[in-house]
């Protein structure tokens, strides 16, 4: 299994990423600074699953979420963000996520969301 992580928070990325290795150890995980580096890796890997933060420089997570629908209507894209606001999570949703949770993320609730979405 594939999973892209993107955040711009490194210290978000490494807990998002021990996380992902407690939950599916076996998976290969990218890591990705903004949403333009996580669409040219959405592009050249074809992730499995991709968890993406709202808020970050050069291309935030709505744009990326946007294009990553676009190339893919079928992506399962999770959004991990501190922004819990309801208009953010209606938004989101809309726009093709296939779930949104605060962070920090727990392995239970990661364990939950790659059942959720039969992966």
């Amino acid at each position: 299994m594939k999973i892209l992580a993107v955040d711009d928070s490194k210290v978000a990325r490494l807990f998002l990423i021990k996380t992902l290795k407690e939950v599916e150890p076996g998976a290969q995980i990218l890591e990705a600074e903004n949403g333009l580096v996580a669409l040219e890796l959405f592009k050249e890997h074809a992730p499995d699953i991709v968890f993406l933060d709202l808020t970050m420089p050069v291309m935030d997570g709505y744009q990326a979420l946007r294009e990553i629908m676009a190339l893919n209507p079928k992506a399962q894209v999770v959004i991990v963000s501190a922004d819990i606001q309801s208009q953010a999570q209606a938004l989101v949703m809309e726009l093709g996520a296939k779930a949104m949770v605060p962070k920090p993320i727990t392995s239970d609730k990661m364990t939950s969301i790659f059942e959720q979405l039969s992966i």
